[in-house]
């Protein structure tokens, strides 16, 4: 076996290898963990894998976690979460990530038939075990009622244990709490935590790294807080408040589409959307299959496609502030293409719900991000990524600007 030292010195590198191949657990996931990160030594996903399923088989739950999330990824072993699951079940009790991946699996319906309030249990576990983003997540669904019933003192309790563990998410969440009370010294200054704890820029990018999302959430809120206060202004600004609710796995369609549905009077959630398409939960679903869903709870929807060029971004966007002036948000589909994604693109459904035409900005209602989903886009941002040839059958294959707009015939 040969690996390369980096930055780690040779001697604590040699130590750690030599107790690794000893088969002291701790040790063999330490170097599992710097092979997967490059951390002071090359990076090497398959060995890492080894050292860390050694550490797994001999009980250590840091080590189970490691190999569980592998499995549910698709990451360096085919992707499996039948296995994952069973490694985040042995390793829970012990191990707060874990728990959280656990409760992942329960809400996303991955290697188990979905169990939300089993979910948050795992949730509230990791959370009293010191998981932040777990305490954030159950904090979201008790706020929008997504696979339980609605508990706003519940929400705060959790939000305010997230914030406590100084998770960006949590914080967001606390803000706008505050923000929707009228405290906006404490919503300014959860944002403010939240935007310094990773690198933001100007605005919000679609594509930036997921671990930097929330503190560039944070960051987009601080600037938003007058717009949000304000009257429309018909040609110059419009902004329309939705109710977020933050996805589960993989359920972006559904969780925009009910985001979408609640705004027009519906009370439906994310995953019961899902449920009335018939795509499996935890799987992507086909445009034409949200469309008929819309039907079945008597809103009356109606696809609309633009072209991919600049003359099609200009009537899609004349739409767009068309619709957002009359105080209705639109539903959009983006494209992601890079080496980091499968078979090279990604597909993603959200909402657009505000522009700010002096600044050539857009304001997205995002069910990716925490609640309450507001991020900001540059014109130039949405033209690139407002674009899909994989939203469903309706498609036929075809790159265009799709959009999902109330009918009003």
């Amino acid at each position: 076996m040969i690996m390369t030292a980096t930055t780690l010195p040779a001697d604590e590198l040699t130590d750690l290898q030599s107790q690794a191949a000893s088969g002291d657990a701790k040790s063999q996931i330490a170097l599992a963990i710097r092979l997967r990160d490059g951390k002071g030594i090359t990076k090497n996903d398959a060995e890492a894998m080894q050292w860390a399923h050694k550490a797994a088989d001999a009980g250590n739950a840091e080590a189970q976690d490691f190999v569980g999330f592998a499995y549910l990824r698709g990451a360096v072993v085919k992707r499996n979460p039948e296995i994952a699951i069973a490694y985040f079940k042995e390793a829970a009790d012990e191990s707060a990530q874990a728990a959280f991946n656990l409760g992942q699996c329960y809400f996303g319906a991955q290697g188990t038939a979905q169990d939300c309030p089993k979910a948050l249990e795992w949730w509230k576990k990791a959370a009293k075990m010191g998981n932040g983003r777990a305490a954030a997540n159950a904090a979201m669904a008790y706020r929008s009622g997504e696979g339980v019933e609605p508990d706003a003192a519940l929400a705060r309790q959790l939000a305010e244990r997230a914030a406590e563990l100084n998770d960006p998410s949590g914080l967001v969440l606390l803000g706008e709490m505050h923000f929707q009370a009228g405290k906006l010294d404490a919503a300014k200054a959860n944002w403010t935590k939240a935007s310094k704890l990773s690198p933001t820029t100007a605005t919000g990018h679609p594509a930036q790294p997921s671990g930097n999302a929330s503190a560039q959430e944070a960051a987009d809120l601080l600037k938003l807080i007058d717009y949000r206060k304000r009257k429309s202004e018909p040609g110059n600004f419009a902004f329309v408040q939705m109710p977020h609710i933050q996805q589960g796995y993989n359920n972006c369609g559904s969780t925009a589409c009910a985001i979408f549905a609640r705004f027009h009077g519906s009370k439906i959630g994310g995953w019961d959307f899902k449920k009335l398409c018939p795509s499996p939960l935890g799987t992507g679903t086909d445009w034409g299959h949200l469309l008929d869903a819309s039907k079945k709870i008597g809103q009356k929807w109606k696809l609309v496609t633009y072209t991919p060029d600049d003359e099609g971004f200009v009537k899609a966007t004349d739409m767009l502030r068309s619709e957002l002036d009359a105080g209705r948000p639109v539903i959009v589909d983006f494209k992601y293409i890079g080496p980091q994604f499968p078979n090279g693109s990604a597909g993603h459904t959200l909402n657009v719900c505000g522009y700010i035409a002096k600044k050539n900005l857009y304001i997205l209602c995002n069910p990716a991000v925490a609640t309450p989903g507001l991020q900001l886009i540059t014109a130039d941002d949405l033209k690139n990524f407002w674009r899909s040839d994989h939203y469903g059958a309706l498609s036929k294959g075809v790159l265009s600007r799709p959009a999902f707009v109330i009918d009003n015939r």
